[in-house]
């Protein structure tokens, strides 16, 4: 047997009795456990799990004989493919959310076809991999049984259809409440929070108030006993799936607007301006050899795509969830490793889950060669009262290189900031800026932005 050390099982997988995942020496293998047997035996002779890898909506594995890893309990070690980045759900923007939940349902329809059924339906499933979703869970299916319910329904409703119902329905910001809840949102709490007339619609009714009902109803082992009794078809699970799908696919975004939605059509400036700093940016990413970039404050993901575009990996964050929805959206059929997010760097995403250890952080998982804060410092500094030295050592601790842009008082945008409330921000000016940066980078370039009074820095960590 390794070391303890060697191997470190990933503290996401360890609930699911069938397997789980372990990191060794730098790979990462899943664990099947001789009770999956069956199950996964199925999921291979039956056809499903090479119909759904070439499809793209499942992760392929490699079977691997690695006797130092094997327990008593083992059958099978697996090595997945390994996704360049994980996101989790309460950083997803609508359409994300629509794609990964529509990408559930279409795998589960197959895996009826296939002798098999979902037993978990879990959002955290699904990753994002060149702009479209995919799954990544392979000990998820169980074979199928006609006469039982489908045993993900609920998880499903909770980690899919409650939040994209109180995102069209009610808010933009609430898909953010998975935060709260590992487990997805509670159908009683969407029921009670969206809207009577959404509610008298008859898909949102069975899905919803029908369900919440049927929860209370059958809350101790007596009722839960009679509710197992309950006989279904083939056609009743096929039926089942296709109602949700449908529920889902006309769902649509509020028309609301949030206030950088539209930012690149209401900014100070000129084409010129824009052009130039996209122009340096592309020549950096020709020139420099980085292959991991994060844009903090990324908007649209205008200058995030010069680097997915490359095949670089590059995240995208942005506190609004329209700016994400149209990076999402602009990217999901390109191809492109760009993967969009909603943070709010004030309060950014913690971790959560047993012993705070089941979901990392934002940071645990940034670990970038290149980061870009364009048009940002501002908003960090003079909005949210975040002096440059602590804008400094997140960046340090996030990415190896930065560029950024130094946006000084004089600035239309600052003024609009300052126009307002009290300036209390003596320090903020660009030689202040420069001495606090050197603290904790170098700077190795300083650019002016032509018609503008803004500059571009780019720097590397000391």
């Amino acid at each position: 047997m390794p070391e303890p050390s060697q191997v470190e099982a990933e503290p996401s997988s360890f609930r699911d009795p069938s397997g789980y995942i372990v990191q060794y020496r730098n790979h990462l293998y899943r664990k099947v456990r001789k009770c999956y047997q069956p199950h996964y035996d199925h999921l291979m002779s039956s056809g499903l799990y090479n119909r759904l890898v070439q499809e793209n909506l499942l992760i392929s594995h490699e079977e691997v004989e690695l006797a130092e890893l094997y327990e008593p309990e083992d059958y099978k070690i697996l090595q997945p493919f390994r996704v360049p980045f994980i996101t989790y759900p309460y950083g997803w923007c609508f359409s994300q959310y629509k794609d990964a939940a529509l990408t559930t349902l279409k795998i589960q329809e197959l895996a009826i076809e296939y002798g098999m059924s979902l037993k978990d339906a879990s959002a955290y499933n699904i990753q994002f991999y060149l702009g479209k979703p995919i799954f990544i869970d392979t000990l998820s299916f169980e074979l199928f049984q006609v006469e039982k319910p489908w045993v993900a329904y609920r998880q499903f409703c909770q980690h899919f259809l409650s939040p994209l119902l109180l995102i069209s329905k009610v808010d933009l910001r609430l898909g953010g409440l998975n935060r709260l809840f590992i487990d997805g949102i509670p159908i009683d709490l969407a029921q009670k929070l969206l809207p009577f007339s959404t509610k008298l619609r008859p898909s949102v009714y069975l899905h919803i108030q029908m369900h919440a009902k049927y929860q209370n109803k059958y809350a101790d082992a007596t009722d839960i006993q009679r509710a197992k009794q309950i006989r279904l078809t083939k056609n009743s699970h096929l039926g089942l799936v296709s109602n949700l799908r449908n529920v889902i696919s006309h769902l649509r975004l509020p028309k609301e607007f949030t206030e950088w939605g539209d930012y690149y059509h209401h900014t100070n400036y000129t084409d010129r301006a824009i052009q130039f700093k996209y122009n340096y940016l592309e020549r950096f990413s020709q020139q420099s050899i980085v292959e991991s970039v994060c844009d903090f404050g990324a908007n649209n993901g205008y200058f995030s795509r010069i680097f997915s575009k490359r095949g670089i990996l590059t995240i995208a964050l942005d506190i609004d969830p329209l700016a994400i929805e149209s990076c999402y959206l602009s990217s999901k059929d390109s191809k492109e490793n760009l993967y969009p997010m909603i943070i709010d760097l004030t309060n950014p995403d913690p971790s959560i889950g047993w012993h705070c250890e089941e979901r990392q952080s934002i940071f645990e998982r940034l670990h970038m060669d290149l980061g870009l804060a364009l048009a940002l410092i501002h908003h960090l500094t003079i909005s949210n009262n975040i002096p440059f030295e602590k804008t400094a050592k997140m960046f340090s601790d996030a990415c190896k290189q930065l560029i950024i842009e130094f946006v000084p008082k004089s600035d239309s945008k600052v003024k609009k900031l300052l126009a307002t409330r009290e300036d209390i921000f003596p320090h903020y000016d660009q030689n202040h800026f420069e001495q606090v940066y050197s603290n904790h980078f170098e700077i190795l370039e300083k650019t002016a932005i032509p018609e503008s009074e803004r500059f571009l820095y780019w720097m590397r960590k000391k």
